[in-house]
């Protein structure tokens, strides 16, 4: 059996110095920096391209309010499981463990690996269709270079949680700058993107049903347990007055992090409403009809930064997946197999779907339900534990806390509920 690395490294002298207020300025926030990074790309993964896309291609720029709200769940949300990491030295699934009869730990385990291989599918073929598109391989090719670049990026885990961070908020940036240069190619009309930002409207009963969409699949479960293995060891408080100041500098890391993905993702229904939309090409709803349509419209260099941005999206999310996979492992059965493996067994599904033909976006919003299953699993766990006087301590939640986040939840499960009936009802599966 495995322990995950503790985390100690060059940042945790820098932070204890912080900590004293020693060190001021950049260079006491810099070493807080970097899990929430790591969760963020979770939010701008290849599954949110198609709902962002299918977005703005048919209803231009009436659901971008969707998204900000969405984005403000998150930073929630994620705030509490960076909290909880922080607070008990521990992740939640092992909170969970700790706490849980074995029947109902062994459960909670399945459902987590299930909705991280789901997870991981949708991601290693945004990758592979990353790769297909940019440079025109076949998709079994791109699916076999997804393979080998997150196996090569996984390897940097031997030297810590840094480095993969470093990369990852590396990807986080090639994502938001390709999409600098779209909305600069794009021209949209920023005083409707305003008013749309800041007040609900919709357009249609199909327009709330991708709303439900969009809200339903705010909670990312397998972020959840990863960003609170990532906090449990980073710098170990030794006071309560310690413990509250790193948590203020990681819910800095989750603003700022979170916010960056809900830009991303608004840029991605801008660019659709603002590309497709306004020109009547509302039947624009794949990722591969996105890339085809616009170079004709907005030339060459928007098809490569599109293209561009859906690898960084995939490489790096598919890597997150994995590093969540390894974590609901040890957490739930304290154990761990090598990550090589955990990579190769993620890998299979993939590439057995891109041998078959079948179509990826529709792989996408079908791993996209299965993920739906996950939310109360771990979202009602995080709440209930944070919400805890004699676990938490001094970063116990407050009772207002508490009951925005319950109300958050009961609204997102009560939506990834009505968005799964609806898909099996209605047959979209």
């Amino acid at each position: 059996m495995n322990e995950p690395p503790s985390e100690p490294s060059s940042a945790v002298p820098i932070a204890r110095r912080s900590r004293q207020l020693r060190v001021r300025g950049l260079a006491s926030v810099l070493p807080y920096l970097g899990p929430a990074f790591v969760a963020s790309v979770a939010y701008i993964d290849p599954g949110n391209y198609a709902t962002n896309i299918e977005s703005g291609a048919r209803f231009g720029y009436t659901l971008l309010w969707v998204i900000f709200a969405a984005n403000l769940a998150a930073m929630l949300i994620q705030s509490l499981s960076a909290k909880l990491g922080i607070a008990t030295g521990r992740n939640l699934a092992e909170v969970c463990r700790e706490r849980f009869p074995r029947p109902v730990v062994w459960g909670m385990w399945v459902v987590a690996e299930l909705v991280a291989m789901a997870t991981d599918l949708a991601e290693f073929l945004g990758a592979a269709l990353g790769f297909a598109l940019l440079f025109h391989f076949p998709l079994f090719i791109g699916g076999l270079l997804t393979g080998v670049a997150t196996f090569a990026i996984l390897a940097l885990e031997r030297y810590g949680h840094r480095p993969i961070e470093a990369v990852i908020t590396t990807f986080v940036g090639i994502i938001a700058g390709c999409y600098v240069v779209e909305t600069v190619l794009e021209q949209p009309d920023w005083g409707a993107i305003a008013s749309h930002a800041v007040i609900p409207r919709f357009a249609g009963p199909e327009s709330v049903l991708l709303a439900t969409g969009i809200l339903g699949a705010t909670v990312m479960p397998h972020v959840i347990y990863l960003h609170s293995a990532l906090t449990q060891h980073r710098i170990v408080p030794r006071t309560s007055e310690e413990a509250r100041r790193i948590f203020r500098f990681e819910v800095l890391d989750v603003v700022l992090a979170m916010g960056i993905a809900g830009l991303v993702n608004a840029a991605m229904l801008i660019m659709a409403a603002s590309t497709f939309h306004s020109r009547g090409l509302a039947h624009v709803g794949t990722i591969e009809e996105a890339h085809r349509t616009l170079e004709p419209l907005l030339g060459p260099l928007a098809s490569t930064a599109f293209a561009v941005s859906l690898l960084a999206s995939g490489l790096s999310s598919s890597t997150v997946g994995t590093m969540a996979g390894q974590v609901v492992m040890q957490g739930f059965l304290h154990r761990t197999i090598p990550v090589w493996l955990r990579r190769g067994i993620t890998m299979l599904p993939a590439l057995i779907v891109i041998a078959l033909g079948l179509d990826p976006t529709r792989t996408l919003v079908i791993s996209q339900v299965v993920l739906s299953f996950g939310i109360p699993f771990a979202l009602i766990p995080l709440i209930r534990f944070t919400a805890d006087h004699r676990l938490m301590g001094a970063l116990a939640n407050h009772r207002l806390t508490t009951l925005v986040a319950s109300v958050l939840a009961a609204l997102i499960v009560a939506l990834n509920l009505f968005l799964l009936w609806t898909t099996f009802a209605g047959g979209g599966v």
